[in-house]
């Protein structure tokens, strides 16, 4: 007989031998693993197009070609798993973005339809109804990503469907489609998209019955047995036990991802303690059993989810579950996007068990954020303690209070690197130059760089319901249904993350010229210039980047760069949160990148910290490699945690560690107390990853030969074997060079 252990030894080998074909089909994605399978090879969706450019948008847009695309999923039943189902495609490989469209999608197209796509974003957006052409000079002058046709890595609140089931959505639609009678194309397409759903559920139901009519091993039918009647359970009522509510849970998830590739989980310990306690004292589970159950979840999907942390009442949330929720993810041990929120009086044993299994697995989960700074920040905004205390975990960086707020978490990010590169320039013709008269253009820059991203902001609000209207999130938010409005148009919170990238590079830069030109005097303004003109060629060029890049740097220790990194923040707060916005829309300031460091720095030209042109910028908050001799990990952190911004977005701490910390007994203790300094002294966000040198320049070289290796890029993990080798080189030189 199979007993758990064994079966979860298989599944994560097929998992890894998946995540080798999914690269083969689809290429390097740089992108979270999502848990996606591969696709049959028969696979195929038409799209329906409703617009001039080749593209699909609105109610009737989206609707239509999530059934078709949910349609044409095959099932997926492994009878040694316990739920069932996985997603394989998202709706934006039909709408001409080359960004997320795998290989087999473009050998769909014809040389005419991939001439036709100029850009990655090119279909997204409905620039036909709705054009910004007068925006684009400035966003391209500033390099801004602009949030205008991105997904909002929004959280919906999972007990409204847990208490509903798919059937309770279309009884709402129903009654509240009388109640709105001018919103019919809204409930119309609301509708269209909760039948795919019970379809998709339906074939599943087929496949169990086919499976079972050959299968003879009596544990395995049992198993499928146990399995239709989960299946027939949910498909239209609401889920009444653990293992209902975990398989509802991965339909919903499939549904969500194939439509905007949404991550945002919940809190797993606490909205399922219900089900796994009423389950227990029925007698109808064990806890290897919803470790199983857990664990497949995982499997299905690394979701955002997290455990422990604190209610609106201060009152810690760690229990058994929690504890259980570790342990699953210790069992399948896969790319996972697990985060365990700490705070002041939390479960000290909790939070050095899930060191412990970060130091075990070398697999960069958990990651840890910060109860108490979120919070607090968030509260800045004039959203209560109560409201503030719900917010979750939702992509990379950012949180979110479910079913109330929308954030377009991880869609809006301005290159300051490029605003400096503009300062620069405008400042050449200046007949006196310093560094405060930089900072005085930067700031003018700046301004002008948040006044055109506000613009963006506000016109992919004023115009999402028509172009991505959010219709799988709306089943779980407040008041959507209800008003016949999507949540874009009637969400309670407002509150716009806007990232900034390339603070080190900016900090460093006016510390080598405060350093070098003015207090030293070894260079002139001249001479600067001539060198970021010329990229630092020759003998001499070389000579003046080393002076410039071995000045004091940001996170070097009360260096003259940490002064800047301060001041800089402290101006990007300002003229943020300065910013005008219409109705009750705020912009909340951060520090993050993503993985676009590559990206943002091929667009930047030299600049005076002695990075030469088209190099990567620096990665979210951290500092620049080499920023102290000593690579000092409490001078990083303490640093970063005093640039954050204040305002419940993060400016994230992302450290590399060798795995020979994992050896040694006190290591669990270093990393908690590393963990609660950062968060005493105010940060946010941890991201950390135990890699082995030798084996990460091994797999860099062949990573065929490491299908298993994971890593967290920045908030999210992925398979190094699926990294392009631009983005492995990326890990590498972070690791390698002290980041």
């Amino acid at each position: 007989m199979l007993t758990y252990i064994d079966r979860i030894k298989i599944l994560r080998e097929k998992k890894i031998k998946d995540t080798l074909l999914k690269r083969k089909q689809n290429g390097y994605t740089d992108l979270d693993d999502f848990g996606t399978v591969p696709l049959p090879k028969n696979y195929k969706v038409e799209p329906w197009f409703n617009s001039k450019n080749g593209s699909f948008y609105g109610y009737d847009g989206m609707s239509e070609n999530f059934c078709r695309v949910m349609d044409a999923h095959p099932p997926y039943v492994d009878p040694l798993e316990m739920l069932c189902g996985r997603w394989r495609d998202m709706l934006v490989n039909y709408r001409g973005d080359l960004h997320y469209m795998p290989d087999w999608r473009k050998a769909q197209l014809s040389d005419e339809d991939l001439a036709g796509v100029t850009n990655q974003w090119s279909k997204r957006w409905d620039e036909i109804r709705f054009p910004y052409d007068e925006l684009k000079p400035l966003q391209k002058k500033y390099n801004i990503q602009t949030g205008i046709d991105g997904d909002a890595h929004l959280a919906c609140d999972y007990s409204i469907g847990l208490s509903l089931g798919f059937g309770g959505f279309l009884e709402k639609i129903n009654k509240y489609r009388a109640v709105n009678p001018d919103k019919k194309d809204f409930y119309d397409a609301e509708e269209k998209c909760v039948n795919a759903i019970i379809r998709f559920i339906d074939r599943h139901i087929e496949e169990i019955k086919r499976q079972l009519e050959s299968e003879e091993r009596e544990e395995i039918r049992q198993n499928l047995e146990e399995m239709l009647e989960t299946n027939l359970a949910i498909r239209l009522d609401k889920p009444k036990t653990f293992r209902q509510a975990c398989q509802w849970v991965a339909y919903f998830n499939c549904a969500s991802r194939v439509y905007t590739r949404d991550g945002a989980g919940f809190q797993l310990d606490t909205l399922l303690l219900p089900y796994y306690e009423n389950d227990i004292k029925n007698g109808v589970l064990d806890d290897e059993t919803a470790k199983f159950l857990i664990a497949n979840l995982l499997l299905i999907d690394p979701h955002y989810y997290q455990v422990s942390g604190v209610d609106e009442n201060d009152k810690d949330l760690t229990n058994h579950l929690s504890y259980l929720v570790l342990e699953a993810a210790d069992m399948i041990n896969i790319s996972a996007n697990l985060t365990v929120r700490v705070h002041e009086n939390c479960d000290k044993e909790f939070l050095k068990k899930s060191v412990y299994y970060l130091l075990k697995n070398k697999n960069a989960w958990p990651r840890f954020c910060c109860d108490k700074t979120l919070t607090e920040g968030y509260m800045k905004n004039g959203i209560s303690k109560e409201i503030a205390r719900k917010r979750i975990a939702v992509g990379c960086n950012w949180m979110c209070v479910p079913g109330k707020e929308f954030p377009m978490n991880d869609t809006v990010k301005i290159n300051i690197a490029k605003v400096l590169e503009q300062a620069l320039i405008e400042m050449k013709s200046e007949e006196e130059k310093s560094t405060e008269k930089l900072f005085e253009i930067f700031t003018k820059h700046l301004m002008v760089a948040i006044e055109v991203t506000a613009k963006g902001i506000n016109l992919h609000l004023d115009h999402q319901w028509e172009v991505t209207p959010e219709l799988i999130m709306n089943l779980m938010m407040e008041d959507t249904l209800e008003k016949g409005l999507d949540i874009s148009q009637c969400a309670e919170l407002y509150t716009i993350g806007v990232d900034g990238a390339g603070l080190a590079v900016v900090a460093d830069s006016f510390g080598a010229l405060e350093t070098r030109v003015e207090q030293e005097k070894r260079l002139s303004w001249d001479e600067v210039y001539e060198n970021l003109q010329n990229n630092f060629e020759g003998i001499k060029g070389e000579r003046v980047r080393l002076m410039l890049n071995s000045s004091p740097k940001y996170c070097g220790g009360n260096t003259v760069s940490d002064k800047w990194a301060k001041r800089l923040t402290e101006v990007w707060v300002s003229k943020i949160k300065a910013q005008p916005m219409p109705d009750n829309r705020q912009l909340i300031p951060g520090w993050f990148s993503w993985s676009r460091t590559i990206e943002y720095g091929s667009v930047v030209g030299a600049t005076p910290n002695g990075r030469k042109n088209g190099e990567p910028i620096s990665h979210g908050a951290n500092p620049n490699p080499h920023f102290r001799v000593d690579g000092s990990v409490t001078a990083q952190s303490s640093g970063i945690a005093s640039v954050q911004c204040g305002y419940g977005n993060t400016a994230p701490l992302q450290l590399e560690f060798d795995p020979q910390l994992a050896l040694d007994e006190n290591g669990v203790e270093i990393i908690t107390k590393l963990i609660l300094g950062h968060f005493k002294e105010g940060g946010t966000l941890i991201n950390i990853n135990i890699l082995d040198s030798d084996k990460l320049m091994a797999a860099n070289e062949n990573p065929d030969l490491y299908p298993d290796l994971v890593v967290r890029v920045t908030g999210f993990t992925a398979y190094f074997a699926s990294l392009s080798p631009e983005f492995r080189q990326l890990v590498v030189n972070r690791f390698l060079k002290g980041m």
